[in-house]
């Protein structure tokens, strides 16, 4: 089955550098939950619960603003698909702070990649 046939929300992962067991691509259905992301279910919950009228979820975050220069590892992600009527084409590494919060705030859709984890 095509995405585009499976109807809802659907988003395609690629996640590397993180790590074994997190790397790789997964896609991701929403409403109904599915796909071959580990926690799909979860992923969908978490984005539902963040999702807000006027508000792209997925945005980089806005320049200008101050971040730690806290180097959160080699991790690297990108997110396609369709999410609440809307395209998403974002892209997302662990480079500093800010960074590193925007990813931690998609996890259970990018998977958790501590500071002391190591990439094999």
């Amino acid at each position: 089955m095509r995405p585009e046939d499976q109807g809802g929300d659907h988003l395609t992962v690629v996640v590397r550098h993180a790590g074994a067991g997190r790397d790789g691509t997964f896609e991701v259905f929403c409403h109904p939950a599915g796909g071959s992301h580990p926690d799909a279910a979860d992923a969908c919950r978490v984005l539902d619960e963040r999702t807000r009228w006027g508000r792209d979820l997925f945005a980089p975050e806005a320049p200008g603003g101050t971040c730690t220069m806290l180097y959160g590892g080699p991790a690297t992600a990108r997110v396609t698909g369709s999410w609440a009527g809307r395209a998403v084409d974002a892209v997302y590494d662990r480079s500093d702070g800010c960074a590193i919060g925007r990813w931690d705030r998609m996890v259970p859709l990018l998977p958790t990649v501590g500071l002391g984890d190591s990439v094999t």
